[in-house]
């Protein structure tokens, strides 16, 4: 049915506005949950991350209060990425994705891409080459968009510029306890380049698609969006 990378961050730590280290990593739920409905499918998943390194799963990503207070579903979780072997603990690198070889980039959140994702050298090329190419799709949840960012074209223009998106916003961010010692906030970054950021009330599930563009607000957003790019995949086969 087609190919698809999912990006997940290498960074174990965000570094805050007080220069001190909080753990994070890729977000349980916003890769398990498309990488589930995207596999059941029949897509071929590809998992990447910066120089192929492990990735880290952020420690607020299993806890209770971030899935509806249900241990079973935690427990699921980490029993299907524990399933996946060497899939996710030794993945492709970011470095190595050429735009030719997938139909679908998905970038997974967390705090996680705000550390790397967000100034990654290579990404931001292969995500403009595939997002001028209508025949391929780019998707991003939660903090995933920061790895936008760096997107420009070889004329310079940033080619999500104008694009309507979503993302983790403000307003969540400052209810999760971050944007006070943030360095920066994802949808204040997005608007500033030039996209048109629009979102839905805290911790509601909202995707949104601007033509080959896909993007989720938060956590809870995952499945919506992952069922957008499928939906969006099965019309361009």
């Amino acid at each position: 049915m087609g190919t698809v990378v999912m990006v997940v961050s290498g960074a174990s730590v965000w570094t805050m506005k007080n220069a001190l280290p909080h753990p994070t990593g890729f977000w349980s739920e916003e890769f398990v949950t498309p990488h589930l409905k995207f596999r059941e499918s029949g897509l071929t998943v590809t998992i990447a991350s910066p120089h192929g390194v492990k990735p880290t799963v952020d420690p607020l990503s299993l806890n209770l209060a971030y899935n509806n207070d249900d241990a079973t579903k935690v427990k699921a979780q980490q029993d299907y990425m524990k399933g996946l072997g060497t899939a996710l603990t030794s993945p492709m690198r970011v470095e190595d994705i050429k735009p030719d070889e997938f139909d679908v980039i998905f970038l997974v959140g967390g705090h996680g891409p705000m550390q790397d994702m967000a100034v990654h050298p290579t990404i931001g090329a292969v995500l403009a080459a595939m997002l001028d190419n209508p025949k391929k799709i780019v998707a991003a949840v939660c903090h995933g968009p920061a790895g936008f960012l760096t997107a420009a074209r070889p004329d310079g223009t940033w080619a999500l510029k104008d694009r309507e998106l979503t993302g983790f916003s403000n307003e969540e961010e400052t209810q999760a306890g971050f944007s006070g010692n943030a360095p920066w906030l994802l949808e204040d970054r997005l608007r500033l380049s030039g996209a048109h950021y629009v979102a839905k009330a805290p911790w509601k599930p909202h995707a949104v698609v601007d033509g080959n563009l896909i993007t989720g607000q938060q956590n809870y957003s995952a499945g919506v969006t992952a069922e957008a790019v499928l939906k969006q995949l099965t019309v361009k086969v």
